[in-house]
């Protein structure tokens, strides 16, 4: 049998801890956040909603419906409970609650790409090398994983960073350790929802936890084996969380869906998107710091189409926006119904909603023999932010006639994320040092946006 390095212990058998770990829990999958020494924790959660694929912000929030036609939203706008503040005709619940959100509709950057933009968003990085084929991977661990690293796990034993159904496939833990990757939760919405990682069966899974657990404890010589890159850093506090986890009724009772009134459930819609948000309610209640919904394509339901709405993705040809005829009510219920729950239990100082994608959409619908669509379009888009005692029913920033650029109170990607910072209580201003003990900044650029702070 092959040996790992120069150590003792069989690449096999090293294979096994990633992929066994603990009660099905692989290394990037688990928690295990260190609860280092030093480290403060506050009560403050980020519910991000990730439109992964850049929703228009012509068919959203920012219609342009004086516009030619070529350009302007293929939807009408409808007013909403806030005098100037128009949206989408297939939002009406988010239009009834307007007061308790805002829109910042100048949000920009310059890269056209998913996963780079999506790196520029979730870090707050710029990709050092451009990936045209949306393949690429960030050099810096996104703003959860940083949380997780910077708050630590505190005393509540549920993940500080978790994400749903997966995990952006762009961002990953770098040299933090892959003890601060994101906890994935996987489909909320099937029935019987329990995450497979929470569950220990007695008899043979028993005998394989005690495996696990002995594989896990391999971890220390490992580190003196193998060059990682300090990746697996904190393994101690690792194996401890797993098992902090998988025995703690305040995790079990975080995840219990099946608690919630059946009415709730409903107001929140029994799909993937739905139940994700009623799900990452609950966990922020119960600690955790960051929850990511990740609102792209899964596998299977009507509702679930992608929001790269270019030509070919963009429904039947000649049908501009079908899919999003479909999308967008789900959101809108999920959405809505997330923003009154936290507003009704009091959890809107502690809780911050945001919705948002890589970019906006082309200004100029496009056509050609396979029908229409908007291409992608980082110079303009806008994103949501509800709760965390900002100032809500407000429109910030504006874009031109044609929703090419913005024209006032320009905003990036990095003013949005040293807002989240500045709520999760978060100095973004300080360093964290990278595997060659460089100092790199939590966020070189950007500032909270003025007019969302009261």
């Amino acid at each position: 049998m092959r040996k790992c390095c120069s150590g003792s212990v069989p690449r096999r058998e090293f294979l096994q801890v990633g992929s066994l770990a603990v009660g099905g829990l692989t290394l990037p999958d688990v928690l295990a956040a260190r609860s280092a020494a030093g480290k403060e924790s506050t009560d403050t959660s980020v519910i991000m909603l990730y439109l992964h694929g850049g929703p228009s912000q012509l068919e959203t929030y920012d219609l342009k419906p004086d516009a030619p036609s070529s350009y302007r939203s293929v939807f009408r706008p409808v007013s909403s409970n806030v005098p100037g503040m128009d949206l989408c005709e297939l939002f009406p619940m988010q239009a009834q609650i307007a007061d308790k959100f805002s829109l910042v509709r100048s949000l920009h950057h310059e890269i056209g790409i998913h996963s780079d933009g999506g790196i520029i968003v979730l870090t707050g990085k710029h990709p050092s090398k451009l990936d045209p084929t949306s393949q690429s991977k960030s050099e810096h661990p996104d703003f959860g994983m940083v949380t997780s690293h910077l708050r630590g796990h505190g005393v509540s034993a549920v993940p500080p960073y978790v994400t749903m159904p997966r995990r952006p496939y762009m961002t990953q833990p770098a040299y933090l350790g892959v003890q601060h990757g994101a906890f994935e939760v996987g489909d909320p919405s099937v029935r019987d929802f329990s995450p497979p990682h929470l569950t220990l069966n007695a008899g043979l899974q028993g005998q394989r936890l005690s495996d696990r657990r002995y594989l896990l404890s391999q971890l220390n010589r490992l580190q003196g084996d193998l060059d990682l890159h300090r990746q697996l850093e904190g393994s101690d506090e690792f194996q401890k969380r797993a098992f902090q986890m998988l025995t703690s009724p305040e995790t079990a009772d975080a995840f219990a869906l099946s608690k919630e009134d059946s009415e709730l459930r409903e107001r929140y819609g029994h799909h993937l998107w739905g139940q994700s948000c009623l799900l990452a309610r609950r966990l922020a209640e119960a600690g955790s710091a960051v929850i990511n919904i990740y609102i792209d394509t899964p596998k299977s339901g009507p509702e679930f189409t992608n929001w790269d709405d270019h030509i070919g993705n963009a429904g039947r040809p000649g049908h501009f926006a079908d899919y999003m005829k479909v999308r967008l009510p789900y959101l809108d219920q999920a959405l809505s119904a997330l923003i009154e729950d936290i507003y009704q239990r009091g959890l809107d100082r502690r809780i911050m909603v945001v919705v948002v994608g890589e970019f906006g959409r082309t200004p100029r619908i496009s056509t050609n023999s396979t029908g229409t669509g908007r291409d992608h379009w980082p110079q303009a888009y806008t994103a949501l932010f509800s709760g965390g005692g900002l100032r809500m029913g407000q429109v910030v920033g504006s874009t031109n006639s044609k929703a090419e650029f913005p024209t006032e109170k320009p905003y990036t990607p990095y003013d949005m994320l040293a807002t989240i910072y500045r709520h999760l209580g978060i100095d973004y201003r300080q360093s964290i040092s990278d595997h060659a003990g460089r100092p790199i900044p939590v966020l070189g650029q950007g500032a909270p946006i003025r007019e969302l702070i009261t």
